[in-house]
């Protein structure tokens, strides 16, 4: 799914499972050769339905993670040792709260495990009450349900320029979030690499044609698994409720150019992102990408513009 280990949303999920793969083959004495030998096995069992599984990316992955872990694993040690909080431990160290357990065990040391599942629990809550704020619709200038015009058009290109990208770089490419204004938009996604200058001007080409081909803009509301069945993009892991809003860029559902899980509000046609008009009478494409860089590891960030 695009997915990759960091430190906010569902690459810290994958990130935790990862250590907990990594902490469990230490236990059990696996070398890293071997690691690598039961990737290649499980990456050759799916690759049939994942198409885009790379058993050796996967191995660089991992094997970044077991190393930054193994670091990890030391500093949490030295903290242990003083006596830190095991909560602190958990969250600002990464050190499993199970190794915790294993090790006070070993020192004869009484671990308050009702403090800690406390504590866990209003940090997700925290967490949460974050996550719902930050997946809103990313428009910042005002209320999500009374976006201003220029935030509503700013958004609505989020779309086609979610798409663009897929388009140009592949299906591993998903939305890490979002922050709209009436001046511009910041879209993250995943991506490994810096795109080049050819990469760029095409997703921007494919945005303007999209926005001169005024495409309509609908909203059908359904239950979630017929909305997933429609392939239209969301957040994986995000909790959803039974029924959803699915926003969808063309003349229907089926033959859309882009489908996703949204809030609104978007426009009705993507002519309307135009300023103006070309020779012909048609919207004119005005879409510009003003800087393209990395935020964290796979994740990069585009500011654009609607000139």
């Amino acid at each position: 799914d695009g997915v990759i280990p960091s430190n906010k949303d569902r690459g810290y999920i994958l990130r935790r499972l990862i250590r907990k793969v990594v902490l469990q083959a230490r236990t059990m004495s696996l070398l890293p050769e071997n690691i690598s030998k039961i990737l290649a096995v499980f990456c050759n069992m799916y690759s049939p339905v994942y198409t885009n599984v790379d058993s050796k990316k996967v191995g660089e992955v991992i094997g970044a993670e077991e190393e930054k872990f193994s670091k990890t694993l030391e500093e949490g040690l030295k903290e242990f040792d003083k006596g830190t909080d095991p909560f602190i431990l958990f969250t600002s160290y990464g050190f499993p709260f199970e190794l915790t357990k294993e090790l006070a065990k070993e020192k004869g040391i009484k671990l308050d495990e009702k403090s800690f599942i406390s504590k866990m629990e209003e940090h997700k809550s925290t967490s949460k009450s974050g996550a719902e704020q930050k997946f809103k619709g990313g428009l910042s200038g005002r209320s999500f349900s009374e976006g201003g015009e220029m935030e509503v058009k700013y958004h609505t290109a989020t779309h086609l320029l979610h798409q663009a990208l897929r388009d140009v770089l592949g299906k591993s490419v998903l939305q890490k979030g979002s922050n709209i204004t009436s001046e511009r938009l910041r879209f993250d996604f995943s991506f490994e690499r810096k795109l080049t200058e050819e990469e760029k001007k095409k997703v921007e080409d494919i945005v303007n044609e999209k926005i001169k081909a005024n495409l309509p803009i609908s909203k059908v509301t359904m239950k979630k698994e017929d909305a997933e069945k429609t392939e239209a993009l969301h957040v994986f892991g995000d909790t959803y409720g039974e029924m959803v809003d699915v926003y969808y860029l063309g003349d229907s559902l089926a033959e859309a150019y882009s489908k996703e899980f949204c809030g609104g509000p978007h426009v009705s046609h993507t002519g309307e992102l135009a300023s103006g008009t070309d020779p012909e009478g048609n919207p004119k494409g005005n879409f510009k990408i003003l800087k393209e860089e990395a935020v964290a590891s796979g994740i990069r960030r585009i500011k654009a513009i609607l000139e």
